[in-house]
């Protein structure tokens, strides 16, 4: 939100929430009725193709904002070297907006002018007009624009909350107020209107033009430099007509500087062209992956789960519990078979504490995938090799979360320390963690507890824990009475067998049946410990 939010600064369709799109329902049934009983030449494609080109422009920003995560995630070319907080991806949540926006004026549009829906695909024409009118007309206009709206009324009231992402994410470049998403709209129109006018409009033109837009925006705001030195070396150029992420994001920490569109030489002209600006560029095409200090390896637990993950979609991130409507599942098939074929485990995301840099990377095997045993020589060889990747980068500590330091798996990471013996890398299970959050969980005055089910590292941590503070530790049965006898040594006084239920904390994992869950007497405690 603007410091002073202005008039027309909601957009009109904010209270309807995730039931905005209702409101291109209509036309999307009447494009559809109309392609489905028409025939030949009283088909209007440019109306029919209107919603296909509005779901792939959704598609292509999200692609831009998944690639824009892992890459300045792992660090290689990255421009600011910032975190971006929750409150700007709360604010940045509403970039489809401007795509909704897009179909109303195009529906409308194509409803005014009859002659819109036998556009032809292609005119050569038409496409050069609009670039010509691009160059001069519209960029020209951007930039004067854009020098009013940093003046300290109208920034105060709109432009400002553009600016509150000084860490750009390709969707930053679409959040704005509504009225000043208007007059950039307004501005764009010039060249769609213009061809439209003067007969020489075509689906590519116009939707190639709104394509272009939304490249140039997400480029500019992707906080990576990926633009090849050699592209201005061969054609120096081109400098003034295609600006960098680096450059536009000079725009987002100086403020007052590198106003232009996307063709910055409008700021040579008038001199507000940014002087660290190919330093930067060089800068950040230079700057090397990231070497992480901890790196934490989990893995996926659902094939869904993937659009949970900082790289997936903010709006399914937010709510973990709700899982993916079946429109995402073709996605999610996709995803998974090509995980299976080429997958490796991947950066997630990057925290810094302070001066300690953490990773998450993720196995891209779910819970499924895990628990076959067909799998486990597969899964230890993902690990394996990221175990290698993280000692090679100069990580002091790795974590195995989840499944990645199941015994059955790899005997709680030993498999991988005895492989490798020389690994620099210290590879902790989070057990010793897990363990002493349990048995903090214990009350105080607790004197004798069950431990029951599928033992592990932890199930035997909590073990010795309690016997050392002198808790009676039982066993239901005599083959996990053995098991833990052998773990917790000298302290095998405290631990015991019994047939009895009827003990008030019982410390429970998987292999906990609903029989012996039935036993238990009224009022007891479960803690799981797995």
């Amino acid at each position: 939100m603007a410091t002073k939010p202005g008039i027309l600064t909601n957009w009109p369709w904010e209270s309807l929430g995730n039931f905005k799109y209702v409101i291109l329902a209509p036309w999307v049934v009447h494009s559809a009725y109309s392609w489905a009983t028409k025939a030949g030449n009283e088909r209007g494609l440019a109306n029919f193709l209107i919603f296909p080109f509005l779901l792939t422009r959704i598609l292509h920003n999200q692609l831009w904002i998944s690639y824009s995560r892992y890459r300045t995630a792992k660090g290689n070319n990255r421009i600011i070297d910032k975190g971006i907080d929750f409150e700007q991806v709360d604010r940045e949540s509403n970039w489809d907006d401007q795509i909704i926006l897009s179909g109303i004026i195009l529906y409308l549009g194509n409803m005014r002018l009859p002659e819109a829906s036998h556009f032809p695909i292609w005119r050569s024409d038409g496409v050069i007009i609009t670039i010509l009118l691009h160059t001069g007309p519209v960029e020209f206009l951007y930039y004067w624009l854009h020098r009013a709206l940093h003046h300290h009324y109208l920034y105060s009231r709109y432009h400002s909350h553009h600016h509150s992402s000084i860490v750009t994410e390709p969707i930053t470049s679409v959040i704005h107020p509504f009225a000043e998403i208007i007059s950039y709209f307004l501005l764009f129109m010039i060249p769609m209107l213009t061809t439209v006018s003067m007969g020489t409009a075509s689906i590519v033109s116009l939707f190639g033009y709104i394509s272009y837009i939304d490249f140039m925006n997400n480029m500019g705001h992707c906080n990576f430099e990926f633009t090849p030195k050699w592209v201005f070396s061969i054609f120096p150029l081109v400098k003034y007509f295609m600006y960098t992420p680096s450059f536009h994001s000079l725009h987002h920490t100086q403020f007052r500087t590198n106003y232009s569109l996307f063709m910055p030489f409008y700021d040579y002209i008038y001199g507000t062209m940014d002087k660290s600006a190919d330093a930067l560029y060089e800068a950040s095409l230079k700057r090397q992956e990231e070497s992480p200090d901890v790196v934490h390896l989990t893995h996926l637990t659902t094939p869904d789960s993937l659009f949970h993950l900082r790289l997936g979609l903010a709006s399914l991130a937010s709510k973990p519990h709700q899982a993916p409507t079946m429109v995402m599942w073709p996605v999610t098939f996709w995803s998974v078979l090509l995980t299976w074929i080429y997958g490796h485990a991947f950066v997630s995301e990057r925290n810094t504490f302070e001066k300690l840099k953490l990773q998450s990377w993720v196995v891209p095997r779910n819970n499924m995938q895990y628990l076959s045993r067909g799998q486990r020589g597969k899964i230890n060889k993902l690990i394996e090799e990221a175990i290698s990747e993280a000692d090679r980068k100069g990580a002091k500590v790795l974590s195995l979360g989840l499944l990645n330091q199941d015994e059955e798996l790899n005997g709680n990471a030993e498999l991988y320390i005895q492989r490798h013996p020389k690994l620099k890398i210290k590879i902790v299970d989070g057990s010793s963690l897990a363990a002493a959050v349990v048995v903090n969980s214990i009350p105080e005055e607790t004197r004798q507890v069950v431990l029951r089910g599928k033992l592990s590292k932890v199930a035997y941590a909590i073990a010795l824990a309690l016997c050392q503070k002198g808790v009676k530790v039982a066993a239901l049965n005599d083959d996990e009475y053995k098991k833990l006898l052998e773990h917790v040594d000298k302290f095998g006084d405290n631990l015991v067998l019994t047939e009895r239920y009827d003990h008030k904390i019982w410390l429970v994992g998987d292999g906990l049946t609903q029989e012996e869950q039935l036993k238990a007497s009224q009022g007891t405690i479960f803690i799981p410990f797995s």
